[in-house]
């Protein structure tokens, strides 16, 4: 059944990335969930056992292990729920097997501290939800497989309505889509049909009619509450996180139950979130006093992974932090080979001897991986065209780097919940994950590190960075859409501002143009060009000249980067 989930994904890959709201080269949904399918797949053929509970155990592994982007976060999370509910089971009747669904869509949702409707998670909660309220109806798993893909699929039919820029462009749940895929093949499995790939010329699922341009939401509506917020409004100032290590008995009168555990830390602060596995605890909270909360927690075992941040002084940088926060469990590391780079900075980590701090990076092209070495990062980690390396990746590449403190750039918002992924599951030393969503914030975090100081200042100092940079790409589109009042023709050049597409058109020099009148607008003084593999000398000269024209007081600099897909990757600061 599993193999037949990931054949059916592995034959519509193209179709989920072709939903990707983005219309660049590398919109990679189905990708992501593809390599994190496979991961399972593999560790499943690695331990086959004809016991449930031990069989999704090995996938949920698996797919632990090889989770890329939010979405293969999510997916992965899912079936770790699934497996802890069959855990014991040597084989599931309808009604465990519903119970399993939901008990993953509570896992999955227990790990993303902002979720948004319209995505995966509504389209598993639904499914799961109606398996639970059908089981006495249809006791044969087969037929409850039906209803589950029934129900799923209407939920994903009505993810335009929940997610406005997703009915703006016309497409449903790139991520939805990718788990009824899975779901499609479980079903074609218990009913020993073929599993078919979509239809070529079709959308997976009917999506309302676009939006006219003149009802597009505008960039306003896609930031977070925290963007109404003022600091003086922070009630609770100290984001406390860490993990409690369970030992019984280690205070009389104190015994562990996470239910009444949830409700004394409530007491404390807000913005809380308790997972616990086996014998670990994982806590979060926005506390006064977080010294309250952590004597508690020690009542019941040891505390490991302390961070507190104080939110008042960090408050702008976390309004730039807007992105899945995930909780992970411990697990068992294998190896997979980084690409590396040597720094140059005195007390950062090399290959030899351990030293304090230490850094990874994601990038892509030969002359951008260059550019942070010799800002000082010791792993840069190519996840190829797709830029998304797994958490596993991420993971050895940390445990390559001999320091105490590491921290990992991600550099693409896709990449930043891996990261965060893996941070839970490394040992003997700290990382730190700088939530960078491209190439120039990295290279801004960089720029802003002092070895002299503590990891806190310069973990204030590396957010502080890359909230004054701008962010700009120049791609070329892979289909025909409109968006935000924008209309695109495939092969059009379209330029990024940090996330929203400014400008197409079908010379890259008016595009550049553009795009950088755009990160001007509001003055900037220094201007960083990166060329990719697809610049030629004639646009960049042509780019310098018409910035020293136009934007004269700004100073411009201008890099090999060799990135693929991208013609120009732009910093102003």
């Amino acid at each position: 059944m599993v193999l037949a989930g990931a054949g059916s994904l592995s034959a519509n890959v193209n179709r989920v990335n072709a939903l990707n709201v983005f219309p660049v080269p590398d919109g990679d949904t189905g990708t992501n969930m593809n390599l994190t399918m496979t991961s399972g797949v593999e560790e499943l053929k690695k331990r086959r056992n004809p016991h449930l509970g031990k069989a999704a155990e090995a996938l949920s592994k698996g797919l632990l292990m090889g989770a890329r982007g939010n979405s293969g976060v999510i997916l992965s999370q899912l079936f770790r729920g699934f497996a802890k509910s069959v855990q014991e089971l040597e084989s599931a009747n309808a009604q465990q097997f519903a119970a399993a669904l939901q008990n993953g869509v509570d896992t999955a949702y227990k790990a993303v501290v902002k979720p948004v409707e319209g995505t995966i998670l509504t389209v598993s909660r639904e499914a799961a939800k109606h398996a639970v309220s059908v089981t006495r109806r249809f006791p044969d798993v087969s037929d409850l497989m039906g209803e589950v893909v029934q129900a799923g699929n209407a939920a994903l039919a009505r993810t335009p309505d929940q997610l406005p820029v997703l009915k703006q462009v016309g497409v449903v749940d790139a991520g939805g889509q990718g788990l009824m895929c899975i779901y499609e093949g479980f079903l074609a499995a218990l009913r020993g049909e073929a599993v078919a790939a979509l239809p070529a010329q079709t959308a997976p699922v009917a999506a309302p009619d676009k939006l006219p341009a003149s009802a597009a939401p505008s960039g306003e509506g896609k930031h977070s509450a925290q963007s109404m917020l003022s600091t003086e409004d922070i009630e609770f100032g100290y984001c406390t996180e860490f993990i409690v290590t369970l030992v019984p008995g280690k205070v009389a009168g104190y015994v562990f139950d996470e239910g009444a555990f949830r409700q004394e830390l409530g007491k404390m602060g807000d913005s809380l979130l308790v997972v616990a596995d086996d014998d670990l605890v994982k806590v979060h909270v926005h506390a006064e006093y977080p010294g309250n909360v952590m004597n508690y927690a020690m009542n019941f075992g040891d505390l490991t992974k302390i961070k507190i941040e104080n939110m008042r002084d960090q408050h702008t940088h976390i309004l730039m932090a807007d992105e899945y926060e995930y909780i992970a469990p411990e697990s068992d590391i294998a190896a997979l080979k980084p690409i590396p780079v040597h720094g140059a900075m005195a007390g950062v980590s090399g290959k030899g001897a351990s030293s304090k701090y230490g850094f990874v990076s994601v990038a892509m092209g030969d002359g951008v991986a260059e550019i942070f070495g010799s800002l000082g990062v010791n792993e840069v980690l190519s996840g190829g065209q797709t830029m998304n390396p797994s958490t596993e990746d991420i993971v050895h590449a940390v445990e390559g780097v001999h320091a105490e403190i590491v921290y990992v750039l991600p550099n693409n918002s896709n990449i930043v919940m891996a990261a965060k992924q893996a941070a839970d599951l490394v040992e003997g030393k700290t990382l730190v994950v700088i939530p960078t969503k491209s190439i120039p914030q990295g290279m801004a975090a960089m720029l802003a590190f002092d070895e002299s100081a503590d990891q806190e200042e310069n973990t204030e100092a590396m957010l502080r960075a890359i909230a004054g940079v701008q962010s700009g790409q120049v791609t070329f589109a892979v289909r025909d859409t409109s968006i935000d009042g924008i209309e695109i023709k495939e092969g059009d050049f379209i330029g990024i501002h940090d996330s929203k597409i400014v400008t197409a058109n079908r010379n890259v020099q008016e595009a550049c143009r553009n795009l950088l009148d755009s990160m001007l607008e509001s003055g900037g003084e220094v201007v960083t060009i990166l060329t990719g593999e697809e610049a030629n000398v004639a646009d960049t000269e042509s780019l310098k000249t018409y910035l020293k024209e136009q934007h004269g007081d700004a100073e411009v600099e201008i890099h090999y980067g060799g990135q693929p897909l991208y013609a120009y990757l732009i910093a102003v600061e």
